[in-house]
């Protein structure tokens, strides 16, 4: 695969276009979305690989979510989605690994994406990519934290944790075994 193929250069192209259609010059959209103006720029240039963090601050501003804006960069979407077809995204900072198992599809509100956290990793949003999304938190494996809104909601493996998103959210990992969960998405 080229360099330019990699899927930071897809994100970046695509974060670029979406703020271009608006109209927004970087400083307009580093208000709107709180990010720095450079660290905006070196997302679009893929000079960097943006964090779940700033993403779901991009797709707040763009309103979609982040299931939406990696799909984008994809070719167009299949009925069936075979396992090695699944798209997979990583931040290795965080120790977070996100698979879409079931990517957006026009005309369908909702998706399906498999997390995992390694032991301590810790991802916090400041606010859903689109305000009142419904979520729900299949945990499979390993103990998961999840707090929303401020109430914290200690998951164990098999429990399901639903909710409709309007403010913050975090998924920590405690430990000391990884987390692996499914998160099903729906559009409001």
């Amino acid at each position: 695969m080229r360099s330019e193929d990699t899927v930071d250069h897809l994100i970046g192209a695509r974060l670029a276009e979406l703020r271009t259609q608006r109209g927004w010059t970087l400083g307009e959209l580093a208000e709107r979305s709180g990010v720095s103006r450079s660290t905006l720029s070196r997302a679009e240039r893929a000079e960097t690989s943006p964090t779940a963090a700033l993403l779901n601050r991009l797709c707040h501003v763009y309103g979609r979510t982040m299931s939406q804006l990696l799909s984008e960069v994809e070719a167009e979407p299949a009925a069936l989605v075979p396992a090695a077809g699944q798209q997979v995204w990583e931040e290795r900072a965080s120790g977070f690994v996100r698979r879409s198992v079931s990517p957006p599809h026009a005309g369908l509100r909702g998706e399906l994406v498999e997390g995992r956290l390694t032991a301590g990793a810790d991802i916090a949003y400041d606010r859903p990519p689109v305000p009142g999304l419904e979520q729900h938190v299949w945990l499979l494996e390993g103990a998961l934290e999840v707090t929303v809104d401020g109430r914290v909601h200690q998951l164990a493996a098999g429990d399901c944790l639903r909710m409709r998103v309007h403010g913050a959210t975090r998924f920590r990992c405690a430990g000391p075994d990884a987390a692996r969960y499914v998160l099903a998405v729906v559009r409001p």
